[in-house]
């Protein structure tokens, strides 16, 4: 077994175990951000709390339980992917059913980490890419789930890529890294002006603009034309074939977070040959 492959099997238990503990922040980070945005409202508009003190919730506390009978979920329950196939996909005690959500995410997580691994080989960097490719991950479901990118992960993504630039880590020089964060926000800034001018309604959201900025620290402004012709491309084609065999709404919202991401992490890997496609004379 050659050493890449070796190390990309090593890493992907390891990236299961990863997995579970996105499950916990894809779901608790954005009930702790409402949470901190109420009592920041309440004291700014120093009104008397609309509920009673809550009991302590972030990543760690509480324990993990079932949302249907409050069960503890034990050790042996919440081993990745293996426990769901143990319970047969329901809960120890109740039975209801555990959604399938939590082992993909899992099993995402394990493959992409592997195959970080795999490409990258055993550097600093990988290191690196590693805590990118999970962030894009929390970010895609995130975003599905609440149409919401959160500045508390876009901009420290956005800032790590300048810093891994600057301390030379990555491929990437500070210089294209900059420029690649300028334009990165630019351009979706003027798309959203531009189309909020032209038809009075706004078609992205500003974690959009911060994400894309943040991916091109990451990658460069030379990765840019890339993201947003290969998230654009997935993003139209999802669009369409929901529309059409699912029977989505016109004008109903859809997180553009997801293909952005998406995108970015694709050029991570295989930049070359992405270009490729529609550099090739």
């Amino acid at each position: 077994m050659s050493e890449p492959l070796l190390f990309a099997v090593a890493l992907f238990p390891f990236g299961l175990v990863i997995g579970s503990f996105l499950n916990v922040v894809i779901y608790r980070f954005p009930v702790m951000l409402e949470r901190q945005w109420r009592h920041q409202a309440e004291q700014f508009l120093e009104i008397e709390p609309a509920i009673a003190e809550q009991a302590t919730f972030n990543l760690a506390i509480p324990a993990s339980t079932c949302p249907n009978c409050s069960s503890r979920i034990s050790a042996w329950q919440n081993i990745p992917v293996i426990s769901y196939l143990i319970l047969g996909g329901k809960c120890h005690q109740c039975k209801a059913p555990i959604p399938v959500r939590y082992p993909l995410v899992e099993l995402s997580t394990g493959l992409l980490t592997a195959a970080i691994g795999f490409h990258f080989g055993f550097t600093l960097y990988t290191c690196f890419a590693l805590l990118l490719t999970w962030s894009l991950l929390v970010l895609v479901f995130i975003d599905i789930d609440h149409m919401l990118l959160p500045d508390d992960i876009t901009l420290p993504l956005l800032w790590s890529g300048l810093a891994i630039a600057l301390l030379k880590i990555g491929p990437v020089t500070l210089s294209d890294a900059v420029i690649g964060a300028i334009l990165g926000y630019l351009i979706l800034w003027l798309v959203y002006w531009g189309f909020k001018l032209a038809t009075g309604k706004e078609g992205m959201g500003f974690g959009d603009f911060k994400l894309l900025a943040a991916l091109g620290a990451w990658l460069g402004w030379q990765a840019l034309p890339t993201v947003i012709l290969v998230s654009s491309v997935i993003g139209a084609a999802i669009g369409i074939i929901t529309l059409i065999f699912f029977g989505g709404q016109r004008g109903k919202p859809i997180p553009f977070g997801p293909y952005l991401a998406g995108a970015g992490w694709a050029v991570l890997i295989w930049s070359q040959q992405l270009n490729a496609l529609y550099l090739r004379p």
